[in-house]
């Protein structure tokens, strides 16, 4: 049975040029999500950065952008090295006068193995926090 998709909504104090530019600088990505070596915003191009789980375990993912429109849409892949499964994840911006929502949506999670660090409770609490705190705090000062 397929999971419903994890989708997270907020709307920052902050324009859409600025929540891009947070997305897809690598520099900037550093200061509120993954320290990510080499990071292009271009469709095809592929990225990896080590996260920890919540017991201190390093995994490293690996990505490609697969969908890309400039200041409105990043979509890239999500995957585990040396697992199985394959996800999606797609940040979507939209100005709202001069602020900006953003939703994320990360799609495919039943297709990861069932660990405990892999539990959609762990992606809804990560998800939440870097888009309702990291990414938002980050953008607004």
């Amino acid at each position: 049975m397929e999971q419903q998709p994890i989708i997270i909504e907020r709307t920052y104090n902050a324009p859409v040029e600025k929540v891009w530019k947070a997305l897809t600088d690598k520099a900037q990505m550093k200061e509120w999500y993954f320290d990510i070596p080499d990071f292009k915003p271009e469709v095809g191009f592929e990225f990896e950065f080590i996260g920890k789980g919540k017991k201190g375990e390093e995994y490293l993912h690996k990505c490609k952008i697969t969908e890309l429109v400039p200041q409105k849409k990043l979509t890239h892949s999500w995957r585990y090295d040396g697992y199985e499964g394959n996800s999606f994840v797609t940040f979507e911006l939209s100005a709202e006068g001069d602020k900006t929502h953003i939703k994320l949506t990360h799609t495919g999670l039943e297709t990861f193995p069932p660990i405990e660090a892999f539990a959609k409770s762990n992606f809804v609490e990560g998800w939440t926090y870097i888009i309702g705190k990291g990414l938002k705090e980050f953008v607004e000062e």
